[in-house]
Order: C-alpha cells, then sequence, then structure tokens
C-alpha cells in the first residue's frame, strides 16, 4: 500500500510473500522523515528484500538498496552467534565461570560468575561507577580493564538487570580471550562468507552508505522516564558515565559518530543491511551445504533462559524480556515467529532473529527510532501469515 504519507517501497518479495510488502509499507505512515529495510530467508532462500524512505531527512536523500544502518542491540545477538560457535566447538562451556578465560574479571567477588550468567545480564555491571570520556569508551583494554576491576552493583548471578553498552566487553572479551582475534575480527571471519554487508567496526571504504539516525519524540520521552528513575545506575547505565548521549544517538553523536561506526561494539554498534542480517540468522539455523553455524545441541544448550521477571536496581516493570545466554526468546509483545526463535531486539525498533521451526532469518531496521517494535512486529506477523498459508 502506498498513500501520501507511505513512500514507494522499492524491492521484491517471493510469490505468497505479498503481505509483508503490504506490512512493511503500512509502517511508514506518519513517519515522513523514516527510511527502513525488511529482509525475510525462508529455508536457506532470499523470500522478502525491501526498503524504502529516506536514508537521512536533514538532506532528503533515498535511502538505497545497500543502505546500511547501526542495528544497536540486534549486535548482541550476533556476539552471542559468534560465543555459541566457540561453545561448539569446545573451546567455552557456558558453565564454566568467566574468569576461567579471562582471570581479571575475578576481581572483586565476580569469580564465581559463569559465562552463561555474564551474558545472560546477571554480571552486576549494568552500569559503570565513575564517569567516563568518549575516548575512555572507545579504549578496548581501559574498558574490559575497568569493567573487570569494579565492584559489581549487585551479587553476581542473584539477580539481573540489561547490560545495554556493558554486556560487549563481556561478551567481546570472552571471544578475544579464547580467539586471540578482536570480536570485529573474529566477526568478519565467522559472518564474511554467509554476508557481505555487515561489520562490526565499519570499514572507511563503507562510511557512505551508513544511514543517519533520527529520533522520534516518543523515543525521546522514554529516554526522559528512564533517567527519572530513583536508582542512579538504573537511569543513566546506557550514557555510560557520560560517554553516550541518553538516547545513545545526537546529529553527530553517539550512533551516528563515524568514531562509533569504526568500533568495536559487541553490544550495541554493530552495523549491516537488512538482508546482510537475515542472510547470517538465515544460516545460524538452516541446513545447507555446509551445515548451519551453530548445532542443534549447542542451541538447546544455549536458548535455556535464564534471566526473565523482576530486575535489579529498583527497574520498573512490565518486564517482558527473557535472555538466554546473550539471546532474547519470545516474550510478551515480543514476537519472533514462533516459541523457538531466538534472536534479539535493538534500540529504536531494530530486529533479527532465526527461527528454526519455520527455517527463517529476519531483519528489520530502521533509522527513526520509537520506544517499541510494532512496525516489526506487524512485518513479523505477515510473515508468519505467508508462511504458514503456503
Amino acid at each position: 500500500m502506498n498513500t501520501a504519507s507511505s513512500p514507494e517501497v522499492h524491492g521484491s518479495v517471493a510469490p505468497g510473500f505479498e503481505k509483508v510488502r503490504e506490512a512493511f509499507a503500512d509502517g511508514f505512515q506518519g513517519r515522513p522523515g523514516m527510511g527502513a529495510a525488511v529482509a525475510v530467508h525462508h529455508q536457506g532462500r532470499p523470500v522478502v528484500d525491501l526498503w524504502a524512505g529516506v536514508k537521512d531527512a536533514r538532506s532528503g536523500s533515498a535511502w538505497e538498496e545497500d543502505t546500511a544502518t547501526v542495528i544497536f542491540s540486534v549486535t548482541k545477538g550476533l556476539a552471542s552467534v559468534l560465543v555459541a560457535r566457540l561453545v561448539d566447538q569446545g573451546l567455552i562451556d557456558y558453565d564454566a565461570p568467566l574468569a576461567e578465560y579471562w582471570p581479571e574479571f575475578a576481581a572483586n567477588g565476580k569469580g564465581r560468575l559463569t559465562v552463561r550468567e555474564a551474558l545472560g545480564h546477571r554480571a552486576g555491571l549494568s552500569a559503570v561507577r565513575v564517569p567516563l570520556s568518549k575516548e575512555q569508551m572507545l579504549d578496548w583494554d581501559f574498558m574490559t580493564s575497568l569493567l573487570a576491576e569494579q565492584e559489581p552493583l549487585w551479587e553476581p548471578g542473584s539477580a539481573y538487570a540489561y547490560h545495554s553498552i556493558t554486556h560487549g566487553w563481556l561478551s567481546g572479551e570472552l571471544i578475544r580471550r579464547v580467539t586471540g582475534q578482536t570480536p570485529g575480527r573474529h566477526f568478519a571471519e565467522v559472518f564474511g562468507p554467509v554476508t557481505s554487508e555487515a561489520w562490526l567496526g565499519l570499514p572507511e571504504a563503507e562510511t557512505g552508505r551508513v544511514a543517519q539516525i533520527a529520533l522520534s519524540e516518543a523515543y525521546e520521552q522514554s529516554s526522559r522516564d528512564r533517567l527519572r528513575l530513583p536508582n542512579q545506575f538504573a537511569a543513566r547505565g546506557p550514557e555510560m558515565g557520560g560517554a553516550l548521549p541518553p538516547e545513545l544517538v545526537g546529529e553527530h553523536t553517539g550512533a551516528n559518530d563515524p568514531l562509533f561506526h569504526a568500533a568495536e561494539f559487541p553490544a550495541a554498534g554493530g552495523i549491516t543491511t537488512a538482508r546482510g542480517l537475515a542472510a547470517i540468522w538465515s544460516a545460524v539455523v538452516h541446513e545447507g551445504e555446509e551445515g548451519p553455524l551453530l548445532r542443534a545441541e549447542t542451541l538447546v544448550d544455549g536458548l535455556r533462559v535464564v534471566s526473565e521477571g523482576p530486575q535489579a536496581l529498583e527497574i520498573p516493570g512490565p518486564w517482558v524480556d527473557r535472555f538466554t545466554a546473550g539471546f532474547q526468546r519470545p516474550g510478551e509483545g515480543q514476537d519472533l515467529l514462533s516459541p523457538e526463535g531466538f534472536g534479539h531486539y535493538g534500540a529504536g525498533g531494530q530486529l533479527g532473529f532465526a527461527d528454526p521451526a519455520y527455517d527463517v532469518g529476519f531483519g528489520y531496521l530502521s533509522n527513526w527510532m520509537e520506544p517499541d517494535a510494532e512496525r516489526a512486529s506487524a512485518v513479523v506477523a505477515a510473515v508468519r501469515e505467508s508462511i504458514t498459508a503456503r
């Protein structure tokens, strides 16, 4: 559907997936400054590849076929695939202490925290205790040393609260200690054969394809609401001691900063196209000629829910998230196609996941940040309807 407030949708859908195009187009209504893309792989082949809207509302430049954007916490799901592959290879045990691979992490009572608990947001490190500059946050060795030494905000393993940014140094340093590679280098090694359109640490040659991110009033209000929480670490955790803006993005700061794009942030700094994201998630579960990226046994282990319900730090409900060893599982209002789905949502409405029951890889991206995922959820519902009607 195209209306005065709904731009022309480009790309293609396979026969039977026309409803996905309609749901995607409907998401633009009332959002004239938005750009977005969606891609779906079903049974190992692309069946949806759509894009529309604007890449940069300041100039009015169009979202193109190869436009990419920061995927925020969708990155956590991809980093967790990398960890799961190392579990697959016998190099990591989810139930071993994280300090077994990263000895310095044992400081201040964190020595018994397991890898599974750390990836499940139970480390007690959801915020930093000290002010930070952008330069310090961009310094990998500084940040991993800081978190290894930091006294946790609660007894590790006893409770959980979402580690919105710090999660990336926990997963990333684990990857680095085990492989000897930076997380961005390992990301490229594993996912490079799947797609050329996904990065953790954007090469300079690709900077021109990244969309400019803008904030809806509703998203800005949600950030203001968070800042009013009584616990300072809950209120300002995502800011990383002032190194990031409260909304995670400004016109030239946070996720719109080229220095952020070039850095390796396994929690929130991945950059990809929708079709690159869908291709990766499809490869995680699709049994192609070379098999899926993860064995079924590893998935069963890695997808055990370890954190849900009330959070620490007086973070109020509703509590809809269900976390495993770094992945999100379907929760109330969080549609991942079927109960078997797993992946991760991202700030502003991004979504990437795999669904082994339907053999699907999915990616939805937008540069117009809203406090919910209704646009992506409508597309997921259309995908389900299209597949079940075949």
